[in-house]
């Protein structure tokens, strides 16, 4: 090998060693850089040219070293199950977070629950049917029931509220869905064109790459690579994202609790209205099942079979105190009518109040003195078909609910965090490693720029001083 093909090797040897303290640099600059996958040079040796027949000669050795590219060190795999978990994940912490402020509204068992007021009411007519037509009585009767009614209220109006904000999360999600959408479809574009080109995608690759999760988090999206490094974005088997073009989603149906039994809230496709995404799960899936609205089993939406359940027992509540207020009379002898009232064209729940101006405790004809009308009504407070077990079944049922939900967004995130935990050590930047790799890059390159030195004053000798020795 000649003096100046020697140069050359030492050269590249120089060249390919900076390259690679390049890339051990930008690992270590995105050491902390959420998503970034560490990357790795690809060096390898430049052969002797041959020679054959009468031409050839002793073996030479190699001319040097060669950059292949730069190797984004991720895993489609690993990339595959972080979405995968992401979108289990993003389905049942909704769930969860829901169920677990619906039973924080009940307030049970507390002073402040439903429970407590119905005790209480009950106690109050059994303590009038002691006391009948004492003034003082019947006041704490009317402020126990309106305490009750107050309760159902605000119990119902809280589950109407959280639906709402529901709405509006699905909204929001959509949104954000439809911004990653976009987002993968532009990033394919740059990555096709710049990978034609001969230039690095690894940092487009990043970013296409959380975007999918997030995707996958808010609606379980399914990723597919093509040949040209584009990837396809399938949502519920059809395409969000084909190469670079994207279709986006909107939220249909009620916006009011009230009407989502005769228009359900779902996610379509906007260019074509009224035909589902049907979604993969994640957060928006989990989302929609919230707004679901009751179908009369119990298993609907969640929030909707709240309400129904604030119905039934207000309803059941008025027609059982008012069926035995309304046989009594007062100590005045006005006969007893309804005690608590519906108000019309409004939810059972939402429209419970206190209707009577005067308590009935007494039977017609028994005197003045007769209590057992009020005493009849203490009684419904009691047995196994009483108001206070319709509340304590419904109680129970949404904290089991919440249980389950709550214990299933644990093991799904658990899951999660596994697989992130797996993708990140494959994945993500070791600083001993690349401690490591910058020292031997490091001393690589200073023995090819020694070689290069030696070279250079070994040909300066040659050019410059052979013939004048003697002189």
């Amino acid at each position: 090998m000649s003096t100046f093909a020697g140069l050359n090797t030492a050269y590249l040897g120089v060249t390919a060693q900076r390259r690679a303290l390049d890339v051990v640099a930008q690992n270590v600059a995105n050491l902390n850089t959420v998503g970034y996958t560490r990357q790795r040079v690809e060096l390898s040796g430049i052969g002797s040219p041959s020679a054959l027949g009468l031409f050839a000669g002793t073996p030479e050795p190699g001319r040097g070293v060669r950059v292949d590219g730069v190797t984004r060190l991720g895993d489609s795999y690993l990339d595959a199950r972080v979405r995968g978990t992401a979108s289990s994940h993003g389905f049942s912490a909704v769930r969860a977070s829901a169920l677990a402020a619906l039973e924080g509204s009940l307030n049970e068992p507390g002073e402040n629950g439903l429970a407590a007021k119905l005790n209480d009411f009950w106690a109050s007519w059994s303590e009038l049917a002691n006391r009948p037509g004492e003034q003082a009585s019947e006041t704490v009767v009317l402020a126990a029931a309106a305490a009750v009614a107050i309760g159902v209220n605000q119990g119902y109006a809280e589950v109407d509220a959280q639906w709402g904000r529901a709405r509006e999360r699905a909204d929001a999600l959509v949104a954000e869905l439809n911004t990653a959408a976009a987002a993968v479809a532009e990033l394919n574009g740059r990555i096709r064109s710049t990978a034609a080109a001969g230039g690095s995608v690894n940092e487009l690759l990043d970013q296409r790459s959380n975007l999918t999760t997030t995707i996958a988090a808010i609606a379980g999206g399914e990723v597919r690579q093509r040949e040209d490094g584009t990837v396809d974005v399938l949502v519920g088997g059809n395409p969000l994202v084909s190469g670079t073009t994207h279709n986006p989603v909107q939220v249909a149906g009620a916006g009011r609790m009230g009407d989502a039994a005769s228009d359900p809230v779902r996610v379509e496709w906007a260019h074509r209205p009224g035909v589902p995404a049907g979604l993969g799960g994640g957060e928006l899936a989990g989302t929609v099942s919230l707004l679901a609205p009751a179908n009369g089993t119990g298993t609907g939406g969640v929030l909707a079979e709240a309400a129904a359940s604030y119905n039934a027992f207000a309803t059941d509540l008025a027609a059982r105190v008012n069926a035995v207020h309304a046989t009594g009379q007062t100590v005045d002898g006005v006969a007893g009518g309804d005690f608590f009232g519906l108000t019309a064209g409004a939810p059972a729940a939402a429209g419970l109040r206190v209707v009577a101006s005067a308590v009935a405790t007494g039977a017609p004809g028994a005197g003045g003195q007769d209590g057992s009308v009020a005493d009849a009504i203490a009684q419904l407070g009691s047995g196994p078909q009483a108001p206070d077990a319709r509340w304590a079944t419904f109680v129970t049922a949404t904290g089991v609910r919440a249980r389950a939900e709550s214990e299933s967004a644990t093991l799904a995130a658990l899951a999660a965090g596994s697989a992130l935990d797996l993708q990140l050590g494959n994945a993500g930047v070791d600083l001993d490693e690349e401690t490591m790799n910058m020292m031997t890059f490091q001393r690589a390159y200073e023995g090819s720029a020694r070689v290069m030195t030696a070279i250079d004053e070994m040909l300066d000798t040659l050019i410059n001083r052979t013939g004048i020795v003697g002189r």
